[in-house]
């Protein structure tokens, strides 16, 4: 691992799904480093990626931790496959009694509408949606066709 090759190779994607063929490891690399690994691919078709983690020192749960990094997966495979975006923003930040992931891009966009309703459109947004709720958390999805999509993430910590 360690270098910007082996990462390339490390994560992948599979039926447009971004997929890391190494285990979790938020110990080490944190939670917004296991996450910035599923950008690579978005990086090498020259998707500008900008971070902002304003959380530092925030202990989050592993369950919290792992359902960030899925939602997380979700949201950047579906910016891989639709949205043709030239510039990726991803904010991990703690909130009242709670923390924030927002992936937003500039990309295609699409009618929000489909992502809850649409029979061929949205299962993934919509499964996410679920597990979040299940968690006691919230998702809120905005996109307008050629204005982009932003995926919201709030989950309780306490």
């Amino acid at each position: 691992m360690g270098s910007k090759a082996a990462l390339e190779t490390e994560v992948t994607t599979v039926g447009g799904v971004l997929t890391d063929k190494q285990p979790l490891d938020f110990h080490t690399l944190g939670l917004a480093g296991c996450i910035d690994r599923l950008t690579a691919p978005l990086r090498q078709r020259g998707t500008a990626v900008h971070w902002d983690t304003p959380h530092w020192g925030i202990e989050i749960p592993a369950d919290c931790a792992s359902l960030l990094y899925q939602s997380a997966r979700e949201a950047l495979s579906n910016a891989f496959k639709f949205s043709s975006a030239s510039s990726l923003n991803i904010q991990l930040a703690a909130v009242d009694h709670g923390i924030r992931l927002v992936v937003a891009d500039d990309g295609a966009g699409f009618d929000s509408s489909l992502a809850s309703c649409g029979r061929n459109h949205g299962y993934g947004l919509r499964l996410m949606a679920v597990a979040v709720q299940e968690a006691g958390g919230a998702v809120d999805i905005s996109s307008t066709p050629g204005r982009g999509t932003s995926v919201t993430v709030t989950l309780p910590l306490d």
